[in-house]
């Protein structure tokens, strides 16, 4: 009997060990012939320093996960390619109900699928920060519940989080490391909204440093924590966007269901253009901002960054809700999906920036609306000043910044405020600042009061309001706008912006419609942003990703 077990225990080691998936190592590479030819790039901002994070170490990040994803193999993967892939929320939760695919199955995929480009040279793609280490234990909890969840419930997706977001499970960094230890003691108010709602939270991605407003000129989507963010439809040919590269790299490349990213001005619709996916930038008060490292609390919202409409409005109703310790925060009832939306245009009334009718993409855009029985109204705004904006975020760093390090941030880290920071990263300048740290210094030196401060929100609230104007006076459901091209406006306005894939350039780069509505209008412009999506289907995959 002891010799039948014997053997039996033999046969089974020899079968795993025949199962187990030779390991994946990263390597870091010899980028220097990379980054002379970055130098030629007709774009200044393309042309790096540096490509790979000096701080990261993937192989630490992967750890965790060593043992699971031994034994997934590409077979396993791309099995599971044709049920994830590209896939909306309720399909992804129709093929769980269905028991073709699990919670647990699905953060695999995912795992595996960022491993395989990340460890790659050629495709390596800088989004990943952090990996939540529980994340699969959590995915194996989610499954016992599978049955009785809701196809448009973000219950058991895995999501991204732009890494200035706060999570007890992994550092918030801002991408800059003075914060790279900083372990908060609590979750970001979206963050708790999202663990209610049974989502996973996977990992954190990377971003410009300090959200794009911390050194001058810079490439979007590099961090010091991070590295260099590249864009997956031309890796060191166009530009990611940012400051939430990470995210919309993430997302268009398939590495998570969604993700978070934020914006104080185009950050959320800048890399959402370029990277093919679906942003919104809701009205300040929608989305908490408490435990998220700011910009400017008078600007700053979080907001969904997903593949398509639908996901976003799920994501959105996800991460809503009174935050009493936002005091922009407002009470809001309402399902942003309820009852679906209506796939037509209707009875839809949108303006037309006269100014962009010399762009092909959008020119054409405007004809297929008005074909689908859009009403459009060519507009030319007012010319406005925007005298005051860079103060206007100079100051409200300054004052911002110490309240989330004094409030939110671990208590043992050195640095207090703007000005810390900039000597912290003085003691070694080539790792910690390579770019320089203009806008800091320029934070620093601003002595505008807060009386000041005061007159100079007004003033931009007013010119852009008066810029989009015609949204109230004419009765439109939005203006028509290209990537971000209006999004500062929008931004000192206070009015929310959707970008949607439009198509893609002769170059193969990306370009959005961008959707702008009155204060509170998410709702409607979700539903004509998902008419716009039904009636072009224009999203592609980037080509070496798929």
């Amino acid at each position: 009997m002891k010799n039948i077990l014997f053997i039996f225990m033999l046969t089974f080691l020899l079968n795993s060990c025949k199962n187990r998936q030779p390991e994946i190592i990263f390597k870091k590479y010899n980028e220097t012939a990379e980054l002379v030819a970055q130098q030629n790039h007709e774009n200044n901002r393309m042309k790096f320093k540096l490509i790979q994070s000096k701080q990261l170490d993937m192989n630490e990040v992967f750890k965790p996960f060593k043992d699971d994803l031994a034994y997934f193999s590409e077979e396993n993967y791309q099995k599971l390619k044709p049920l994830i892939l590209e896939k909306d929320i309720p399909s992804l939760q129709k093929s769980i109900k269905a028991g073709s695919l699990t919670y647990e199955k699905l953060t695999l995929f995912y795992l595996y699928r960022i491993r395989k480009f990340e460890s790659d040279s050629t495709k390596s793609l800088n989004a990943i920060i952090a990996l939540n280490a529980d994340v699969l234990k959590e995915a194996r909890e989610k499954d016992k519940n599978a049955k009785d969840i809701s196809e448009f419930s973000i219950y058991g997706m895995p999501i991204l989080l732009k890494d200035n977001i706060d999570t007890k499970e992994m550092p918030t960094t801002a991408g800059a490391i003075a914060l790279e230890k900083n372990l908060t003691k609590t979750d970001a108010f979206i963050v708790e909204k999202l663990k209610e709602n049974g989502a996973l939270i996977l990992g954190k991605v990377n971003l410009s440093e300090w959200a794009y407003f911390f050194c001058s000129g810079c490439p979007l989507g590099y961090s010091a924590i991070g590295g260099q963010t590249l864009n997956p439809y031309g890796r060191k040919v166009f530009e990611t966007g940012g400051s939430s590269a990470g995210s919309g790299v993430a997302v268009a490349a398939n590495y998570a269901v969604a993700a978070i990213g934020t914006e104080t001005s185009g950050s959320i619709t800048s890399p959402s253009s370029l990277n093919s996916v679906v942003g919104l930038k809701p009205t300040i008060g929608v989305l908490s901002r408490t435990g998220i490292a700011p910009i400017s609390s008078t600007l700053d919202t979080p907001g969904p960054m997903t593949k398509n409409v639908i996901d976003n409005a799920i994501l959105l109703n996800a991460i809503k809700g009174f935050d009493e310790k936002d005091n922009a925060s407002k009470k809001l009832s309402g399902d942003y999906l309820q009852n679906g939306f209506r796939n037509n245009f209707t009875g839809k009334k949108v303006g037309v920036l006269k100014s962009l009718l010399s762009d092909s993409i959008y020119a054409n855009t405007i004809k297929e609306l008005k074909k689908a029985g859009a009403e459009i109204l060519e507009i030319t705004p007012p010319e406005i000043s925007f005298d005051g904006f860079i103060t206007l975020l100079n100051i409200d760093m300054k004052h911002d910044l110490p309240k989330y390090l004094k409030n939110n941030a671990d208590k043992s880290l050195n640095v207090k405020n703007v000005k810390d920071v900039i000597t912290f990263n003085k003691k070694d300048s080539l790792l910690r600042a390579p770019y320089g740290q203009q806008l800091f210094k320029g934070i620093v030196k601003d002595t505008t009061t807060l009386e000041q401060l005061e007159i100079v929100k007004q003033h931009l609230n007013s010119e852009g309001k008066k810029y989009l104007q015609a949204l109230e006076a004419e009765n439109l459901d939005a203006i028509l706008s290209i990537n971000n091209y209006h999004s500062g406006i929008a931004a000192v306005a206070k009015y929310p912006t959707l970008t949607i894939p439009m198509g893609y350039k002769e170059s193969g780069e990306p370009i959005s419609l961008t959707f702008i509505g009155v204060p509170f209008s998410e709702r409607r412009l979700l539903e004509i942003g998902y008419a716009f999506e039904q009636l072009t289907k224009v999203r592609k995959m980037p080509k070496n990703y798929q």
